[in-house]
């Protein structure tokens, strides 16, 4: 059920780009991306939001009719609800009720492959139900009796449940640090090789993975389902020019992803903020790409606000409109300048993409040139194999070599000399 305000607004208040259809039916391909059988859908237009149930009564009573009508064991609000409002519309419908945020915990929860993103989903979980511990239910306003030489008079249910939360929450955090420690000793190693990283970002289901296991030939998880990964994936890529690369795959951005996800997912999106180069995949097919690309750009922007990401990424990013076979082809989606279209599926437009991705590393390339002694072969192999050797002139006493490396290559060259 898709609560809606008139004049394109959600129910939080900001703008909201996209039709109350298109809301609903991305509402719809979440449920169903967890198995879930949807048996009926609803768009409520709100006057007032009201502080018990949200919905207004009369929005209230008719859905009750359904659910009940259709049998329905589960409804699922496409809005964030309060504790309060949750509760009573339990009540009135007789059947449980989740919010947009407690839907996709699910979806994470179910998707989390590794060590590293069961943790993460596991933080995400216990920050939101320790939101929900007040004191709405009254199982939690019972005590407990004291224990041990404190006595007194115990603690209540509610008191207990969070600090059994808090406890668990501390333990995450610390093993999560671990995480991310492995994560910057992973990229201090890489930047010792070191190869540019190309970080691939977008909304979820935008064919991300499809593209970056056709790049590959890697064989990432990819179905026509939202956040079908959740975890990165590194793989090895050799561009035209014949530098190589690392790929990497992230995690689905969504409107609205909800805060417990972007603070649990920091380590995740570290990646994006190391990156030499972005990928902005995007559905060019998608009657809302326009709206699913701004809420790409807001998640980036916010990530600037905490200081995870540095305010020039926008000039290392290339727009990558993907699944142009939709469209009949590369020729038919329309450009911003600087932007690619391809086909994962068909491999259209990905020789486009890879002399892009060169380009934009050579832009953050210095040029420098060399005199290197003529029995001193490994450097000079060294200079071909990670730099762009432009110009070459050999001589009795030294081959001459103008070459364009990255700062990081520049200095770690010179440092052996």
């Amino acid at each position: 059920m898709l609560p809606w305000e008139p004049q394109g607004r959600d129910v939080a208040g900001a703008d909201q780009p996209r039709a109350a259809e298109a809301r609903l039916a991305e509402a719809v391909g979440l449920t169903a991306s967890i198995g879930l059988v949807v048996v009926h859908t609803a768009i409520l237009p709100l006057r007032v939001r009201r502080p018990s149930t949200l919905l207004g009564e009369g929005h209230v009573a008719s859905q009750a009719q359904a659910i009940g009508e259709h049998r329905i064991t589960l409804a699922i609000i496409d809005a964030a609800l309060t504790p309060v409002q949750q509760r009573n519309l339990e009540r009135a419908w007789g059947c449980k009720v989740i919010d947009r945020t407690g839907l996709i915990l699910d979806i994470f929860g179910e998707r989390a492959a590794t060590r590293e993103g069961t943790l993460q989903v596991e933080l995400a979980h216990l920050e939101y139900q320790r939101s929900r511990l007040v004191r709405s239910w009254t199982h939690l306003e019972r005590q407990r009796g004291g224990f041990g030489f404190l006595g007194g008079p115990g603690e209540t249910q509610i008191e207990a449940d969070r600090r059994l939360i808090d406890d668990r929450l501390v333990k995450i955090r610390k093993e999560l640090e671990k995480v991310r420690r492995t994560r910057g000793l992973h990229r201090s190693a890489r930047q010792r090789v070191p190869f540019p990283v190309i970080a691939l970002v977008g909304y979820t289901n935008a064919g991300k993975s499809t593209l970056f296991n056709t790049l590959t030939g890697a064989e990432v998880t990819a179905r026509d389902q939202l956040f079908a990964t959740l975890d990165p994936t590194m793989r090895g890529l050799r561009l035209p020019s014949g530098r190589r690369v690392i790929l990497s795959d992230t995690v689905g951005f969504i409107s609205e992803l909800p805060h417990e996800l972007v603070e649990a997912f920091r380590a995740t999106l570290e990646e994006v903020s190391e990156a030499d180069v972005i990928l902005h995949v995007r559905d060019a097919a998608h009657p809302e790409t326009a709206a699913q690309r701004s809420d790409v750009i807001k998640v980036l922007d916010d990530m600037v606000a905490d200081g995870t990401l540095d305010e020039g990424w926008p000039r290392r990013t290339i727009e990558v409109l993907n699944k142009a076979d939709l469209l009949g082809g590369v020729a038919e989606v329309p450009l911003r300048p600087g932007a690619v279209a391809v086909s994962a599926i068909s491999g259209e437009g990905l020789d486009t993409l890879k002399a892009a991705i060169d380009r934009r590393i050579a832009e953050g390339m210095e040029l420098a040139q060399y005199d290197i002694p003529p029995q001193d072969g490994a450097r000079l192999a060294w200079l071909y194999q990670h730099g762009e050797v432009l110009e070459r002139a050999d001589d009795e006493d030294a081959v001459h070599v103008t070459v364009r490396l990255l700062p990081a290559d520049r200095a770690r060259f010179e440092r052996q000399g």
